[in-house]
């Protein structure tokens, strides 16, 4: 649009009379409103790099200082020690006496100022840097950390912006490589029969003596260089140089309410959606965003990877892919039976109302044109191996309109796909529907999404929606909470007029959405019909189930005093055994925010406690042997978990040694065998983080249905699951058809089983409890 008025802004003829100069007013006004908008925002992220700058002090308190260094200057006394008076020297004669004191004081105010922020930023990073208070029990806090709590919340007094705490985290600590190997020991014990841990132990004590300790120094210098030692190596080498594809074995979904759609217009969620959107990225941007926090804490999380959520691509290339992000765009792309457009969603510098949006997403489904030659499956070349699409990108995408196209579709804030088909729990198959809805999410038809984008939004024809993320730029809980405000901004704070309609005017003068334009030769429709079908085989392979589980959650749980998640993991253990009758490498993935630019780490929750747990219920031992058991394998998932995130987990230590030996030209043996073991159940937990945003008690049915993934082993599961409320607890399973040792269905049908089987031991252990206290202590009065 504001390519289109720019165009005709300024129209001149030359004439025997001279220069005929005819102006758009309108255009020129438009132009001028987004020169503005435009310079709002520079002014705004000039004053928020000033505010975090400072942080955790604030730049009114430099004014203090220098009233401060003033009065004791007028009381006859120099705090400066002398220092003011040599300013004073080296300024220039020019000026007079007062002047020159005058400047010096600013002067030394100013740089004591600046070392005051230093100091409190280093004393911010330091009490940032204890982690000791994860490990105390529950209720039993030490004298040590309430003095830390304290001191904590002293300098976290003033209200951060988004990126305030990122210069004060702590930076991920190289763990010891002894230790490392240790702990790697301790997780494959129960995995190996005798003589396989024996030659393992034998490999990593070799491993240690010769080459781990060369790896190790080269690993701490880049520690001492980098921001963060992982993050951009497990960027690259685990995302962005696959050369696979991305959709399904990368990609994840989201999903919305489980039992209500807000409307049953596609064009009107669509308006609400992306508007809702577009406000979580003018708070990004803004900075308003409160930072995320370790939940019940003061602690900060990382907010790094909210920088590149919108307006950010990944562009294949041949040996590795490279991510794109620009500043801003005011526009989305728009995918729609076969057709691409460019949705202007700003004129004359404001935001549509989601009333406009939802006009211009109607003009799009009431526009009859059909595809061009080529285009409807254009998609599919980001839903097939990389290195094709490379080529494709580079020799027809590179110039002329398929380039502007092309940049239209990557510089988009973000992706829509207005899907022609109906999902959702619905019709006398809700069940089978929800698994279709998240197979929809997940790849759709292979070519009506582009997988490339940070994020693309599906809106289906009955108004239901869904998220497909890239994984390369941001984990699950950074999508997650841009899908919770998104959620609940367009049910309770947008909401809809009683016709289903969005809430707001229309400018009726709005001009048309672009359609795309492309010229695509046979030898890139050739592609796209192997790309589609690569795609297409990977996405008939994958079998999803979605359930929610509602016979109890947390709430229940958690009067048992355990851990909600060491509770669902323990039990998937047993779901396991009971399916695949043993043990497998198990994957849990565990955040590392809490140090600067963390991602994640492992937990390998199958643990030596975990197994004789499930081997001693299996066995049919005593309950009381077996809840005991239960205790002790709780204890140590939580224990595991906690040194995930601080920092003293296994599998991101092993993999950066690794990519160490690599560069270096050398091979270990144990290494290669570590890199290389199958993760033949990968699991993920969903947080809801924003559970102020969601009324439950008033409105119980908007619950979010979480989201989920495809599974990361061919003959393996991928389990993610979300804890809603007090009373329910949704999975998502996912495996492979063509492994005939695992079936989705089955699965989940074990977790529920073992969830039963686990509730029923550990409550009878409440209930004996109870009775025997009432029968120990015969008199209770005697007691108060």
């Amino acid at each position: 649009m504001a390519e289109a008025h720019q165009a005709v802004a300024f129209q001149f003829t030359i004439t025997p009379e001279g220069i005929d100069l005819q102006l758009s007013y309108q255009a020129l006004n438009q132009i001028y409103l987004s020169g503005v908008r435009s310079w709002k925002k520079r002014v705004s992220r000039l004053r928020n790099r000033v505010i975090k700058g400072v942080y955790p002090a604030s730049p009114s308190s430099w004014l203090f200082v220098v009233i401060a260094i003033l009065a004791t200057m007028y009381m006859r006394s120099d705090p400066s020690m002398g220092l003011i008076t040599k300013i004073q020297q080296h300024l220039p004669l020019s000026l007079s006496a007062e002047g020159q004191t005058m400047l010096s004081v600013l002067v030394f105010s100013t740089l004591l100022w600046l070392s005051l922020i230093l100091a409190l930023r280093f004393c911010l990073k330091l009490l940032l840097s204890y982690h000791q208070w994860m490990f105390e029990q529950h209720g039993r806090v030490s004298n040590t950390t309430k003095v830390w709590v304290t001191l904590l919340r002293l300098l976290s007094s003033r209200k951060p912006l988004l990126y305030s705490y990122q210069t004060s985290l702590p930076i991920l600590p190289v763990p010891a490589i002894k230790e490392t190997l240790s702990r790697y020991l301790e997780s494959v014990r129960p995995l190996l029969t005798d003589p396989g841990y024996k030659r393992m132990t034998e490999l990593a004590n070799q491993f240690e003596s010769n080459l781990g300790n060369r790896l190790q120094r080269y690993l701490k210098l880049k520690a001492l260089w980098a921001t963060n030692y992982v993050s951009d190596w497990w960027e690259e080498y685990i995302y962005l140089r696959s050369r696979g594809p991305i959709m399904v074995n990368s990609n994840y979904y989201g999903m919305d309410f489980l039992y209500v759609t807000p409307t049953a217009l596609q064009a009107a969620r669509a308006g609400n959606t992306i508007t809702a959107l577009l406000l979580y990225r003018r708070k990004v941007n803004r900075e308003e965003l409160k930072p995320s926090r370790v939940p019940g804490t003061v602690i900060p999380l990382c907010a790094a990877q909210c920088e590149r959520m919108f307006n950010t691509t990944r562009t294949p290339g041949v040996e590795t892919d490279v991510l794109q992000h620009w500043q801003d765009s005011e526009f989305v792309a728009v995918y729609h039976k076969g057709r691409f457009f460019r949705l202007w969603v700003y004129t004359a510098g404001r935001l549509l109302s989601p009333r406009e949006i939802e006009h211009q997403i109607q003009r799009i489904l009431d526009d009859p044109s059909p595809p061009q030659p080529g285009e409807e499956k254009l998609g599919a070349l980001t839903a097939g191996d990389r290195v094709p699409w490379s080529q494709m990108r580079k020799q027809y995408f590179s110039s002329g309109i398929n380039k502007r196209s092309l940049d239209s579709i990557e510089r988009a804030a973000f992706f829509v796909t207005l899907d022609d088909e109906e999902q959702g729990m619905r019709g006398e198959d809700p069940a089978g529907n929800l698994d279709r809805y998240a197979k929809s999410i997940l790849h759709g038809k292979c070519y009506d999404r582009w997988f490339d984008k940070s994020f693309s939004i599906v809106i289906y024809k009955n108004g239901k929606s869904g998220l497909n993320a890239e994984h390369s730029w941001a984990d699950a809980p950074t999508v997650a909470h841009l899908w919770e405000f998104t959620l609940a901004t367009d049910a309770f704070q947008l909401g809809y007029s009683e016709d289903g309609h969005c809430k707001g005017e229309v400018d009726r003068s709005l001009p048309l959405p672009q359609r795309l334009v492309w010229d695509i030769p046979s030898e890139v429709q050739a592609q796209v019909c192997s790309s589609l079908a690569v795609a297409q085989a990977l996405a008939d392979d994958v079998d999803c189930h979605v359930f929610p589980f509602r016979d109890f959650g947390k709430g229940r749980i958690k009067k048992l005093k355990i851990s909600p998640d060491a509770f669902i993991q323990i039990s998937l253990q047993l779901a396991y055994y009971r399916d695949r009758g043993g043990f497998c490498l198990t994957y849990e993935a565990s955040m590392t925010r809490l140090f600067r630019e963390g991602r994640t780490e492992t937990v390998r929750s199958c643990s030596n406690e975990s197994c004789a747990f499930v081997k001693a219920l299996e066995d049919g031992e005593e309950a009381e042997q077996c809840r005991h058991l239960f205790r002790l394998a709780s204890e140590r998932h939580q224990n595991l978990y906690r040194m995930a995130m601080t920092g003293a987990g296994i599998d991101r230590h092993l993999f950066c040694l690794y990519v160490v030996s690599k560069y270096l030209g050398v091979d270990s043996p144990f290494l290669k065998e570590v890199l290389s073991e199958p993760w033949r159940l990968s699991t993920s937990q969903t947080p809801v983080q924003q559970m102020e945003l969601f009324d439950l008690k008033n409105y119980p049915d908007f619950i979010s249905l979480g989201g989920g993934f495809g599974p990361v082993a061919d003959d393996g599961y991928g389990v993610s699951y979300i804890i809603v409320g007090e009373d329910m607890i949704n999975f998502h399973v996912s495996s492979k058809y063509s492994c005939s040792q695992t079936d989705s269905h089955r699965f989940g049908a074990q977790i529920s089983k073992a969830f039963q089987d686990v509730m029923t031991l550990l409550s009878a252990d409440t209930k004996t409890s109870s009775s025997s206290k009432g029968t120990a202590q015969p008199q209770p009065k005697k007691l108060l």
